[in-house]
């Protein structure tokens, strides 16, 4: 796992480092969404997560739920154009997850892709994610997860 300014990025997923959100392909075909450790902290305690409800289609980079701070109210982006297959309850009756365990228990959306191999080619995995989120956070003069 890479460690940037103190937040944490796993490495073994997927990120749209412009909307701040990370994908984890599942065995069954769908991915899995949230909102990395980076967004969690530049939003502050999130107090509301209000997913797509399940059978909505979401296209790419539009949102796939909505969150709210005592700061920010905004967009899950999806990476991915998908049908919404899951929702997480639990981030919906404690929001607070998502600022404690953002790639765990705090996932929002399990989306089908309609077409991965077409929408996942800007997605940023591997080697590469410490160095694209270091820079982004740098260009935004971020001091650093707590």
């Amino acid at each position: 796992m890479a460690t940037v300014k103190g937040c944490n990025i796993p490495d073994d997923l997927y990120y749209n480092v412009e909307n701040n959100v990370w994908l984890r392909r599942e065995a069954d075909g769908t991915v899995t969404l949230g909102m990395t450790a980076y967004a969690a902290a530049l939003a502050g305690q999130i107090v509301s997560c209000t997913p797509k409800k399940v059978g909505r289609s979401v296209e790419q980079n539009k949102s796939a739920a909505t969150v709210e701070s005592g700061k920010w109210v905004g967009p899950v982006k999806a990476p991915v154009s998908g049908e919404v297959v899951a929702i997480n309850d639990a981030v919906v009756s404690s929001p607070a997850t998502i600022n404690s365990d953002p790639y765990g228990s705090g996932w929002m959306v399990r989306l089908k892709p309609v077409n991965w191999d077409a929408d996942s080619g800007g997605l940023v995995t591997g080697g590469a994610v410490a160095a694209a989120f270091e820079a982004k956070m740098n260009a935004e003069g971020f001091a650093g997860c707590a």
